[in-house]
């Protein structure tokens, strides 16, 4: 069925391999809100912990944009190493053609789970970690933690969960809203979330801090929040 930019996907079947990549950028923009002020908002954390020697990562870079965005803010570091780890080939593909031309972004067609990782001063996520298996999820946490220097960042976006019943009805609806606005159907709105059932596993704004916690993390604060999506920084 359609879920909007000329994306199918089939019920519990969402993925990002295929042509999702060819309008992918179109789609999430529509349905993540402020999804491009806060990859200036990555930008902007970067600057505190990216120095001109720095090896920075973006675990599940898809397209590339963000990656390529990070090394062109941080032009003034043009030794400082991107490197864009990405499981869908399609989107490797992307990627690759979108950072063409920045000597200093790589993007890897790896699992980050299994790639191998030097030791790091910025790691980033957005909204990766909630496509992570759950039996998976704390494993990555761990290595995000052990890869980064002691004063590096984690800066991880997600979609998250509500404390109680009554708030996740709020927001749900209201999410629902913010994309019937942006020009999805209602078909369409109901047809995606019955494509990412099991595909899709977000956690409470406290699921993800435990998870941050068991890792090592205990300097984590929230950096944007909008109904059931927000931004952490954690530093090591």
């Amino acid at each position: 069925m359609g879920v909007g930019q000329d994306i199918t996907a089939d019920n519990a079947g969402w993925t990002f391999g295929g042509k999702v990549a060819d309008t992918f950028v179109d789609h999430i923009k529509l349905s993540v809100p402020l999804y491009e002020s806060g990859h200036d908002l990555t930008c902007q954390l970067s600057d505190f912990f990216v120095k001109n020697d720095s090896v920075c990562y973006e675990i599940g870079a898809s397209t590339g944009e963000l990656t390529r965005k990070l090394a062109l803010h941080n032009k003034g570091k043009p030794d400082a190493r991107w490197i864009g780890i990405e499981v869908e080939e399609a989107m490797v593909a992307a990627a690759r053609k979108h950072c063409e031309g920045l000597a200093n972004v790589t993007i890897a067609h790896e699992d980050a789970r299994l790639a191998e990782m030097e030791k790091s001063d910025f790691i980033v996520s957005y909204y990766t970690m909630q496509f992570v298996p759950p039996r998976h999820r704390q494993e990555l946490f761990d290595k995000i933690y052990s890869t980064l220097n002691w004063g590096g960042a984690f800066v991880m976006f997600e979609k998250v969960r509500a404390p109680d019943a009554r708030f996740q009805d709020i927001v749900t609806q209201l999410y629902n809203d913010f994309k019937i606005r942006n020009g999805f159907s209602s078909e369409e709105v109901v047809e995606k979330a019955r494509s990412l059932k099991g595909v899709l596993e977000p956690f409470s704004t406290r699921g993800n801090l435990d998870l941050l916690a068991r890792a090592g993390f205990q300097d984590v604060t929230t950096v944007q929040k909008y109904l059931c999506f927000e931004g952490f920084l954690a530093i090591k």
